[in-house]
């Protein structure tokens, strides 16, 4: 069954009459090609009983008819005063101007103002639910997305094997940063990327902006990398030592590392995507450390770096074979240094396996 005739038996489960998809990973998994998010809206409808229709400007019209999934399209003009008729024209062809009530769900994340005018124009009697039966199908992988995964992964891995030997005292965390980029797509992946890099007080921040600071003895050094293959993310992290660290510091990587092996030793088919976060946070809670540990433990990985499932204490989510997420324990201690170690896990239906396979002990470089 295609992902569309998928959506669009799911649509009644879910109390919805349709669905709207603006571009971005969840149109490109149904369409199968992919449209950017500019000033043109590009909108797909989804009902349970039509051929989806596709509203779209005429220079996309050949990207839609190369696109493996049957549409209806509905192209307009550049003149921004031929658009409210292309919403219309899909809402007549769906059926949706006849229904007194109309309950169509969003990605709340994705859908802008300027598509959401047009469609309270069109169809005044719609109400938009944040509702989205599409991250509930993105969250089960199939084969060849698992196996897109386990090459980005190693790509990744790849490339910051191949940037290693290049660390040293005075290079700046851009520099590196740059170097582990260039190793990434040399390795093979689609976006080279932006590695994060944050050392010494910097990596006291998860999600620092890689600076000019040179690297400097004694630093820990978190490394936030990944790469894209087939359009799948792979996320991962390591920390580095720059020579040898003060003994709290290992410590911490040390204490991260327990955090890391039991998160993923935690994971199987069943088990709730709160139970991994609740085994990781155990580790770092009783070593002391529990209040520099600031954020879940991990998130969905898939054709965005970050999606469903989230790995939170609270999510009683049961986790079902074809879920990909990370496990990324950390510890950060404000002005001095932090220290995270970041896989990516698969659940199997007999259990779990972890896709990155990289040296998680403390990398001593410099």
């Amino acid at each position: 069954m295609s992902r569309l005739n998928q959506l669009m038996e799911l649509l009644p489960s879910y109390g919805l009459d349709g669905m709207v998809i603006n571009p971005g990973p969840s149109q490109a998994y149904l369409l199968g090609v992919h449209f950017y998010l500019f000033e043109r809206p590009i909108v797909l409808l989804v009902a349970p009983d039509r051929r989806p229709a596709l509203i779209l400007p005429l220079l996309e019209v050949t990207k839609a008819e190369s696109a493996p999934a049957d549409l209806e399209l509905f192209p307009y003009a550049d003149n921004p005063a031929t658009w409210p008729a292309a919403f219309q024209a899909a809402g007549r062809y769906l059926g949706w101007d006849q229904k007194p009530a109309l309950s169509l769900g969003v990605e709340v994340d994705r859908l802008r103002l300027l598509e959401s005018r047009f469609l309270e124009a069109a169809l005044p009697q719609a109400r938009l639910a944040a509702i989205n039966p599409v991250a509930q199908m993105r969250m089960h992988k199939d084969e060849t997305e698992i196996a897109s995964l386990r090459r980005a992964v190693a790509i990744a891995e790849a490339g910051l094997t191949a940037a290693l030997p290049l660390v040293k005292v005075g290079m700046t965390e851009r520099d590196l940063s740059a170097e582990i980029g260039l190793q990434t797509g040399r390795a093979g992946s689609e976006v080279p990327g932006n590695p994060m890099v944050a050392a010494g007080p910097n990596g006291a921040n998860p999600h620092a902006a890689t600076s000019e600071r040179p690297l400097q003895p004694g630093d820990l050094v978190v490394i936030d990398f990944g790469a894209v293959y087939a359009g799948y993310c792979a996320d991962l992290t390591r920390t580095l030592a720059v020579g040898e660290p003060p003994a709290e510091y290992a410590r911490i990587h040390q204490v991260v590392l327990e955090a890391n092996t039991a998160g993923r030793a935690a994971a199987r088919p069943g088990v709730s995507a709160g139970e991994i976060d609740r085994a990781a946070r155990a580790v770092i809670t009783a070593a002391g450390y529990g209040p520099y540990f600031t954020h879940r433990t991990g998130h969905g990985l898939g054709s965005e770096p970050h999606e469903e499932p989230y790995i939170y204490a609270e999510n009683a989510l049961p986790l079902e074979p074809g879920m990909v997420f990370t496990v990324e324990p950390g510890i950060y201690l404000p002005g001095r240094a932090g220290a995270r170690v970041e896989d990516d896990v698969l659940i199997t239906s007999t259990g779990a396996e972890t896709l990155s396979s990289m040296n998680r002990a403390l990398i001593v470089v410099g």
